[in-house]
């Protein structure tokens, strides 16, 4: 896990790229290092956090064995080993997953992405054909944003160092259009930030000539046939449970301590289950949860329920309401663009404590609901082309909520672009699961977990965003997905072998906090803060004129039963200051 930069063409110095290297030293504290090339086209660098082969032999820029090449990488390859066997004929220096890249892609080219299961953003530059060869996995896990001038081509695992290289600071108004319009971020290839832009999930990109051109190299329905898979349940079990554990051992090789990430949900409880399972009954890996002392709201009791049976030590890590406003300033630094709430930042105190207890890996259970239709809006898309969901943010259900119309100018609304519908299947299930998976629920999920893990210098891996379980998952028929109004029918017959009833049965609850009480009370005058700036810089402009007060008074008196409009305006806020 690291932070990766570069720049190829004219017109720049090794001053920018030192620059973009030092803005992300969070990323990788344990060294950092640039490469020029000799004809000067090309710089990369690199901010290493040491996961696998923690000597000098794993350091980056890394070159091939015979020159040609030259590789920074940001990720994990969990199937390395297994890989090297197959390359075994490359004169392997070290014992780093980053070599086995770089032999894999002298050795396969573009192809050898598909062979990879992990999470990785990687750029390998070609000093004998002058071409820069870039890729992301296959769901987004690792970031890759960049710019493009007409001369010059610049790249980095945040956005941060991007401006860090003297690209102009200007905010999209488009992008800010949609996501105070509809609560979408991280569904297309823009950023809020003009001018710079994302490499979609599963995409390669190759740079020659000052000329870019992207392709995909993974699409999920691609590799779904339009049929189902009609096999008995416990042989669809049998087989799901076994690439599970797969997943799960591969992601515990690693040569510094993993930990895990505990809910008191079903998944990150299974996840605990069957890592007990691979590290056998008397392990001592060390788990994290967030609280907020509100019971209304805590999922204490469930964690309680899976510790009692584990008996593993639990770190259980608090976030109070006056923290709010310096930590929301910390984690806007660490994300460039508008995050999840308090819930982010409630989450983000696991990994501060986590690096502070020594852990530098944990493991998370993210992925689950996107496969196993774990949401209860899912229940719509059974036999129906019409569901009447909308592509929104974390906004819950309500008869009590904001309409943007009544808040925003009708010019700025106007620029909101939605992304296009997912019909890949004939199935509207499996449509709306893939639109969740890859344009909004994990999308953005994906990098809020990135930078507040990697803001600690801490890395992240999830156990279920294995491209093979999707993979099973979306061929297993929709009743097995949804059964007489329960969902994750077919997890929750798995959970019965690994988690106690308590846990395998409970609905499903989201991921909660008193934001909505804390924003309305607590944090009243943090509010009103944040909204008088935002409204000195966009009323009348973006927003009509009156309306900020007018709905925060009508919020603070109970008139509405959700907050995300409030967190909105509040992001703007931050990233405001955060521009200036």
């Amino acid at each position: 896990m690291c932070g990766i930069s570069g720049i190829a063409g004219a017109n720049w110095t090794i001053g920018q790229l030192e620059k973009m290297v030092a803005s992300m030293n969070h990323r990788g504290p344990d060294k950092h290092s640039t490469f020029q090339s000799p004809d000067g086209i090309t710089g990369l660098g690199h901010n290493r956090l040491s996961i696998i082969d923690l000597s000098a032999a794993g350091n980056q820029p890394m070159k091939s064995a015979d020159g040609r090449y030259v590789i920074v990488f940001n990720g994990e390859i969990y199937n390395y080993q297994e890989l090297a066997k197959q390359l075994k004929q490359y004169p392997f220096k070290s014992n780093s997953d980053t070599e086995v890249v770089m032999a894999a892609y002298q050795q396969w080219g573009a192809q050898c992405l598909e062979r990879f299961i992990g999470m990785f953003a990687l750029a390998i530059w070609d000093l004998q054909e002058k071409i820069l060869f870039c890729a992301r996995d296959r769901f987004g896990v690792k970031p890759f944003y960049y710019h493009l001038n007409q001369d010059t081509f610049y790249f980095a695992s945040e956005i941060k160092a991007l401006h860090a290289s003297a690209i102009k600071k200007e905010i999209d108004d488009q992008v800010w259009s949609t996501y105070l319009s509809d609560g979408l971020y991280d569904h297309s290839e823009n950023t809020f930030w003009k001018n710079i832009k994302s490499l979609p999930a599963g995409s390669y990109l190759v740079w020659k000539g000052s000329k870019v051109t992207i392709s995909k190299w993974y699409e999920l329905h691609k590799q779904v046939e339009t049929g189902w898979d009609q096999r008995i349940e416990e042989e669809l079990i049998d087989e799901y449970l076994f690439l599970l554990k797969d997943s799960i051992r591969l992601r515990f090789r690693s040569d510094v301590p993993v930990a895990i990430n505990l809910s008191g949900g079903l998944d990150s409880s299974i996840l605990l289950g069957l890592v007990d399972e691979f590290k056998g009954p008397d392990n001592d890996l060390l788990a994290f949860t967030f609280a907020t002392g509100d019971q209304r709201y805590d999922e204490l009791p469930w964690v309680q329920s899976m510790i009692n049976k584990t008996r593993h030590p639990l770190e259980i890590c608090y976030l109070t309401a006056q923290e709010i406003p310096k930590l929301a300033q910390e984690i806007t630094v660490a994300q460039d663009e508008p995050f999840g709430g308090v819930p982010t930042l409630a989450y983000s105190k696991i990994f501060k404590q986590a690096r502070a207890c020594g852990v530098i890996v944990l493991l998370d259970g993210q992925g689950f609901d996107e496969q196993w239709a774990g949401y209860d809006y899912y229940k719509n898309y059974l036999g129906s082309a019409s569901s009447g969901e909308e592509l929104r943010g974390p906004v819950q259900a309500s008869t009590k909520s904001v309409n943007s119309k009544d808040f925003l100018t009708t010019e700025f609304r106007s620029l909101s672009e939605k992304p296009d519908p997912v019909n890949y299947y004939n199935d509207p299930l499996r449509n709306v699961l893939h639109r969740d998976a890859f344009v909004t629920k994990i999308p953005r999920a994906l990098r809020f977990n990135d930078r507040i893990s990697m803001k600690y210098s801490t890395e992240l891996r999830e156990p279920f965003l294995d491209h093979r379980l999707f993979e099973f998952a979306f061929r297993v028929p929709n009743e097995l997905k949804i059964r007489d109004g329960v969902h994750k029918y077919l997890l929750r017959k798995l959970a019965d072998r690994v988690v106690p009833s308590t846990v395998s049965q409970a609905p499903k609850r989201p991921v909660q906090t008193p934001q909505r009480e804390w924003l309305k009370d607590d944090l009243q005058s943090w509010v009103q803060d944040c909204l008088t700036l935002v409204e000195n810089k966009y009323e009348g402009i973006w927003f009509k004129k009156g309306t900020i007060q007018q709905l925060w008074k009508q919020y603070q008196s109970g008139q509405f039963d959700n907050s995300f409009f409030i967190w909105q305006w509040i992001s703007l806020a931050l990233l405001i200051e955060k521009k200036n």
